[in-house]
């Protein structure tokens, strides 16, 4: 093979293997783990694997219920939505979580992303609730198997 054509080979494998997010079609795409419609625009989330493949979900119990149950596959991004700016996916290992059973997810664990710790204080003002942030969730998680 000539060096040219390789070179442009290895660039194009690299190149299509892009670790980005893709778009929830809301209202036409399916949750990967319990395959319901994604239509809740403040409890979406997603995850994209280290080989760039996106994963959507239609809650963040769903992503999480998902991982716990596929561990062998690497994961590069989490996203989860912002819940105080519905359809906006932000970087789940830096969000605040709030367990309220004020606010309904899709999937009834009640929980709900924030991009600021602020906006889930504030939140938790109005619902109650329990904070967390992602390594204490996770583990809540681990412990409690969170059926669909």
């Amino acid at each position: 093979m000539k060096p040219v054509i390789s070179i442009f080979i290895f660039i194009w494998f690299f190149a299509s293997c892009e670790i980005e997010p893709v778009s929830i079609d809301y209202g036409n795409d399916n949750c990967h783990y319990c395959n319901m419609t994604i239509v809740d625009r403040q409890h979406a989330a997603q995850l994209v694997t280290d080989k760039g493949r996106a994963y959507k979900f239609d809650a963040i119990e769903c992503m999480l219920n998902y991982t716990r149950e596929n561990t062998a596959r690497p994961v590069s991004v989490y996203l989860v939505n912002d819940f105080k700016n519905p359809g906006k996916l932000i970087e789940a290992t830096n969000a605040t979580y709030l367990i309220s059973p004020g606010i309904r997810s899709p999937m009834g664990a009640n929980l709900s992303g924030f991009n600021s710790e602020q906006d889930a204080r504030e939140t938790q003002t109005n619902y109650n609730g329990t904070l967390y942030n992602w390594k204490q969730l996770v583990k809540y998680f681990k412990r409690k198997e969170l059926h669909h």
